[in-house]
């Protein structure tokens, strides 16, 4: 199953790039816009109201504009300059299809029977991720990511999900199983923005790589950095778990531009088959 939804994710709406996000104009997917000569200078770019990360490739200024995974097939576009500007440049966003998963979770707890003080509590989880969500760095970023933990792919981004045939949101990440203990390594160099333990994703920590990028990695068994922290590539951020929601352990990866969630598989291109290939023994 795994092998046939990774073939699915590796379409020719990808164009592969040196160790940089590939571009796929889907939901879900990176929309990389060139903006102009990088001589001169950096360009401000709005989507949804929200700004877009900038940064230059190959001589250019590029956009990499998070596509949302509620965004419908068609033309749409970014503002230059301001969220209100009439200054736009169009692009086309095209369909994709994302498969269902059903997974089945023995704690009824964590899918339909939480307490008052559970929906209290995960409610103000939510608007904390929501403020995370919403850090902004003016600062290049640097993103040559590798893949944060060594391991098999489990469950791929976008993946329409049923949790004991109850519909959910879908899959907003990349899980990697691996097992207890595992490390857990920044792909990138980043700022640690937030750590904790939260009801559904169990221990987590939230770093910031500037202009919006932000990557979370969700139920871990222990946490080895602190907010405030600057970490290197390949630092260690901690260890696999199966703390919070899961069904075995593995790292579940979120990666944020303009406060979309996007595929992270985008990100890891160079790794991707060597993680699928621990599939197939």
């Amino acid at each position: 199953m795994i092998k046939k939804l990774l073939l699915l994710s590796l379409s020719p709406l990808l164009c592969w790039a040196d160790s940089y996000p590939q571009a796929a104009w889907v939901p879900g997917g990176i929309a990389q816009i060139n903006l102009g000569d990088a001589h001169q200078p950096m360009p401000k770019a709005y989507f949804r109201n929200n700004r877009v990360l900038v940064t230059q490739h190959q001589g250019q200024w590029q956009a990499l504009v998070g596509i949302p995974l509620s965004q419908p097939p068609g033309i749409t576009a970014i503002n230059l300059g301001s969220a209100d500007s009439g200054n736009q440049q169009s692009f086309l966003v095209l369909d994709k299809h994302y498969p269902e998963q059903h997974l089945t979770i023995a704690n009824k707890r964590m899918v339909d029977e939480m307490s008052a003080d559970d929906l209290k509590r995960i409610e103000a989880e939510k608007q904390l991720m929501e403020s995370i969500k919403n850090t902004w760095t003016e600062k290049p970023v640097d993103t040559r990511f590798q893949a944060p933990v060594d391991g098999r792919l489990s469950s791929l981004f976008g993946l329409k999900r049923f949790f004991n045939e109850i519909p959910r949101q879908p899959h907003n990440g990349l899980d990697i199983a691996a097992s207890v203990g595992t490390p857990i390594l920044a792909p990138a160099a980043a700022t640690v923005i937030g750590t904790g333990n939260f009801f559904f994703n169990g221990n987590t920590v939230f770093l910031d790589h500037g202009q919006g990028l932000i990557s979370a990695y969700l139920h871990m068994t222990e946490i080895k950095v602190q907010t405030g922290q600057t970490v290197l590539p390949g630092q260690p951020l901690g260890t696999v778990g199966a703390t919070g929601r899961v069904t075995g352990p593995h790292l579940h990866w979120i990666v944020y531009l303009n406060k979309e969630t996007v595929d992270p598989a985008l990100f890891i291109g160079e790794d991707l088959p060597r993680l699928a290939a621990r599939n197939h023994p």
